[in-house]
């Protein structure tokens, strides 16, 4: 961490310092609220979970070398200093959001219902070739994960790039005002959280409170393929990117390479244009690289560094991510999943010329219309060489009824839950299957992904 103290700490969240006066100068060397992390020098940010109070962990926190810790309780004979706030985790947002003014680097928002991640990866890629890199690890883009990953920026980093979830409305102005975005990413309006916002509109309202906060002559980068995304060119200024030539930057000659990528032409402005692979399949992978194109584009990085870039993308766990073993090619996809990801992810699984095997499960959030979102990616079977399709859940029975329909060639079979389908998995697969896994995060698709691995 860049020198914060306790001192400016509770400066920053308004709490109250118990302990020594003289350790208001401390510096804390990282923030946490996980005391299984805490470290020499943390701070630990005792919260209250459904499932547990991290102000049973304060002792073992001091234990541990914290040098404070933030606590929303009074405490008696506290081992060490501490900070008494009316709120832990808004004192952890009103921090990190102090924390953060105290640089000044290009900071790149990505937000949207599909791909924040896989954009957020091809992003920091890019960028880079040419400078040091913070990136949001794993899936930390939500109103405590955020805060945390704000805490990680160090003064040798040049640039940071932060994925921004959310899924009620007013969740991403809180998240804009701490971040403070230089560069604000969209990739898509899609039905994800439609139980929470009603209606893409609602969901594009949403997204849009990352303005709230942006700096005023913030970059912004939208696919203008979205029909619901184009329409933000009303409030700002905005560079598009999608597969027409009406855009600021384009692809073209796409070509799928099954599960080991896809190839594509990057058209940028005045004429310039280049080749690359993408090492991950995908036709929105298409779509990533022409975001991270764009935002390297505009911090001033060549096609030659950004072709690079795209090239050495790294696949991470539950995204895209391809495993060979002695049986099977897993098609690993299990973080999480809504009906555009997963016709997405079918399209691509139909690219193979292996046996192709689908393993699907419920998707949640989609509100009153789940049932029917549910059927739409059993409809979009028709007319694809998927060998056998295996659902999973209440919620996934729809999309079995409905791949029953539209696929009628192909093994159609549905589980109660992901034991069943293991019980049963060696009758039903074969040897050198291509196998997609997808579901959303709640379901644990996980243990299908490492049951099948070993």
């Amino acid at each position: 961490m860049r020198p914060f103290t306790i001192g400016q700490f509770a400066s920053a969240c308004g709490g109250t310092l118990f302990g020594p006066e003289s350790s208001s100068e401390q510096r804390i060397q990282g923030v946490t609220v996980d005391s299984r992390q805490v470290s020499p020098g943390s701070l630990f940010i005792a919260t209250i979970g459904e499932r547990s109070d991290g102000h049973d962990y304060i002792k073992s926190a001091f234990e541990k070398g914290a040098v404070c810790v933030v606590s929303q309780k009074e405490l008696l004979d506290a081992p060490g200093p501490y900070l008494l706030v009316k709120d832990s985790l808004q004192a952890l947002k009103e921090a990190a959001e102090a924390y953060r003014k105290t640089f000044d680097i290009p900071v790149i928002g990505v937000t949207g219902s599909v791909g924040k991640t896989s954009t957020k990866e091809m992003i920091a890629s890019v960028l880079g070739q040419h400078f040091s890199v913070l990136k949001t690890p794993g899936n930390f883009n939500n109103e405590i994960g955020v805060p945390l990953t704000l805490f990680l920026i160090e003064e040798e980093h040049e640039a940071a790039v932060l994925e921004m979830g959310m899924n009620h409305f007013g969740e991403m102005h809180r998240l804009s005002k701490m971040v403070r975005p230089t560069h604000c990413v969209f990739t898509n309006i899609g039905v994800a959280h439609l139980e929470f916002l009603g209606s893409r509109d609602g969901i594009l309202k949403a997204k849009a409170e990352m303005f709230d906060y942006a700096r005023k002559d913030a970059s912004v980068f939208l696919n203008g393929d979205d029909d619901k995304l184009i329409t933000l060119q009303d409030q700002r200024p905005a560079c598009t990117f999608g597969l027409s030539p009406a855009r600021d930057l384009w692809a073209d000659q796409i070509e799928s390479l099954g599960l080991e990528g896809i190839r594509c032409r990057i058209h940028g402005k005045k004429g310039a244009s280049m080749e690359a692979a993408i090492p991950l399949p995908g036709i929105h992978m298409v779509y990533n690289a022409l975001a991270g194109t764009s935002v390297g584009l505009s911090l001033g990085l060549t096609m030659e560094e950004i072709r690079t870039g795209i090239e050495k993308l790294k696949p991470i766990r539950g995204r895209s991510n391809i495993l060979h073993t002695d049986r099977y090619t897993l098609l690993d996809d299990c973080y999480n999943s809504n009906p555009v990801s997963m016709c997405a992810m079918l399209d691509v699984l139909n690219d193979t010329p292996k046996r192709k095997v689908a393993i699907l499960g419920d998707m949640g959030e989609l509100g009153q219309d789940s049932e029917k979102l549910h059927a739409s990616v059993g409809e979009h079977l028709k007319g694809l060489q998927i060998d056998a399709v295996i659902t999973i859940g209440s919620l996934s029975l729809a999309i079995h009824e409905a791949a029953k329909k539209a696929a009628p060639d192909a093994l159609c079979l549905h589980y109660d839950d992901s034991d069943a389908f293991l019980r049963e998995a060696s009758r039903i697969l074969m040897p050198g299957d291509a196998v997609l896994i997808k579901a959303s995060h709640y379901m644990g698709f996980e243990r299908i992904v490492s049951a099948l691995s070993s």
